[in-house]
């Protein structure tokens, strides 16, 4: 399918380097908009809202944000969250935000990400309740 957001839409939301092509990040965030397309329920000028937040999403991973910058002693500090995938960033946040159907948010999670707790009791209680032992 066609790419849906184009490069004044991601610019709208994300300081570009002008060296660097958009080209790549706006094609991994439509083939992730494509996986979820049918099933989410969205517009395509929804679909085209949360593209354009994955590609600076994925542009954001190439090219952090500063946040803090000086000139005396060089110093710059990046926008950084230790996490993984789309909530690395304030841009893949913003695309799982957007997808209301909330495919993103369980792609994000991956497979196999849901635990569960079990826990078996091989012991015995006596009569009064209390734990005994062998």
């Amino acid at each position: 399918m066609a790419i849906r957001t184009t490069d004044e839409l991601v610019q709208g939301i994300i300081e570009v380097d002008s060296n660097i092509v958009l080209d790549p990040f706006m094609t991994a965030a439509n083939a992730l908009i494509n996986t979820i397309a049918t099933d989410s329920g969205h517009s395509e000028e929804g679909l085209q809202l949360i593209e354009t937040w994955l590609a600076a999403h994925f542009y954001a991973m190439r090219d952090p944000r500063s946040v803090q910058e000086a000139a005396g002693d060089v110093q710059v500090t990046y926008q950084s969250k230790v996490d993984l995938n789309l909530s690395t960033s304030h841009y893949g946040q913003m695309a799982m935000v957007l997808d209301t159907s909330g495919l993103l948010r369980q792609l994000n999670k991956g497979p196999g990400n849901i635990k569960t707790i079990s826990v078996t009791w091989v012991g015995k209680e006596d009569h009064r309740g209390n734990i005994e032992s062998d």
